[in-house]
């Protein structure tokens, strides 16, 4: 996977109408009436409130079988049912990032089993990852998902299962971003 920076807009701009903007931990984010997705380094920004940056990179807690399931069960974004949407901020503590690559692995899928409660979900939520804490930014990581409306329910279970976990005990700020497609 080639890395693609994305910036996520928060303004008076965007092809994404903000339902809600809740603080699950931590502080939240100033409200928006929209959110733009702007991919590319050399996009052009709109007037913001805020900007978020993260960027696509490899899968850093994944085993080769766990990539493929991955990869054969993931939708692509932009699906015309996918009209709904979230975006989710997270910062883990410092105690997190002093742990060996080899001790987030198993918080991440052996004891919370992050992946493999997720994969239960696919297809009906299309997701990509984006990684922020490389880039300096005041998020260590951006989730971006993308679901049908008829799927809510599974993608506030899923959500719900996650935050939950151990891997979440290690969460500092978290910030979930509801949003609704200004095309349908």
């Amino acid at each position: 996977m080639d890395p693609l920076l994305v910036s996520f807009v928060g303004g008076d701009q965007g092809s994404w109408e903000v339902e809600r903007i809740d603080a699950v931990r931590g502080d939240a984010l100033p409200a928006v009436p929209f959110l733009a997705v702007v991919e590319g380094p050399d996009a052009a920004l709109p007037d913001a409130a805020w900007v978020l940056r993260g960027v696509t990179s490899n899968e850093r807690y994944t085993s080769r079988a766990e990539q493929h399931s991955l990869r054969s069960s993931s939708p692509p974004l932009g699906r015309e049912e996918s009209t709904a949407a979230a975006l989710i901020p997270i910062s883990k503590s410092a105690e997190w990032w002093a742990l060996a690559q080899d001790e987030r692995r198993a918080i991440f899928e052996d004891s919370s089993r992050h992946l493999s409660t997720s994969l239960r979900y696919l297809p009906r939520i299309a997701r990509r990852l984006h990684h922020g804490r490389d880039l300096g930014e005041e998020f260590d990581f951006l989730t971006w998902f993308e679901y049908a409306p008829s799927a809510a329910a599974a993608f506030e279970e899923l959500v719900g299962l996650l935050r939950t976990s151990e891997e979440w005990s290690y969460v500092t700020r978290e910030v979930d971003v509801r949003l609704r497609s200004r095309r349908g």
